[in-house]
């Protein structure tokens, strides 16, 4: 192969893969999006107001001194809520954050979907390092028998 071909394959592939996108400005949002290659910013991120979600006090409170003692760069835990559909888990979730990023505007909400878990560690990467703080946030975590999406997580 001549240098004139190697020059015409390099170019077709560099067609065929897209750029990377540029860095995600993380101190301009809230709450960002994961979507396996990237963050993107979500624009009309609006959490309820934390005082409109009832029933769940306890759950409320120990949620909200451990999202007020991450984003202060105190230890804080992993959490796992589980419950049926429709009871309330993410609107709980964006709702403390929301009250715990009104005083610590350096707390950002990341969603990542199950199917993009196996990128989680690209995501990790890009926050490492930073000043910010970051609740990733997987909603519908949920695995089959033959599931393997969980290892990743499981990773991290």
């Amino acid at each position: 192969m001549n240098e004139q071909t190697l020059k015409r394959i390099a170019e077709a592939l560099e067609r065929l893969s897209p750029p990377a996108a540029p860095p995600t400005d993380l101190s301009s949002f809230p709450a960002y999006h994961w979507n396996g290659t990237g963050l993107a910013a979500v624009h009309d991120f609006k959490p309820l107001p934390l005082e409109l979600i009832v029933g769940v006090d306890r759950q409320k409170a120990e949620l909200f001194e451990n999202c007020r003692r991450h984003a202060s760069g105190a230890a804080a835990h992993d959490v796992l809520l589980w419950g049926a559909r429709g009871m309330g888990k993410s609107s709980l979730v964006k709702a403390i954050h929301g009250k715990v990023a009104g005083d610590f505007p350096g707390l950002k909400l990341v969603e990542i979907q199950r199917e993009d878990l196996a990128s989680i560690g690209r995501c990790l990467n890009l926050m490492r390092g930073r000043p910010e703080r970051f609740v990733l946030f997987c909603d519908d975590l949920s695995f089959s028998h033959d599931d393997v999406h969980y290892k990743s997580l499981k990773a991290v």
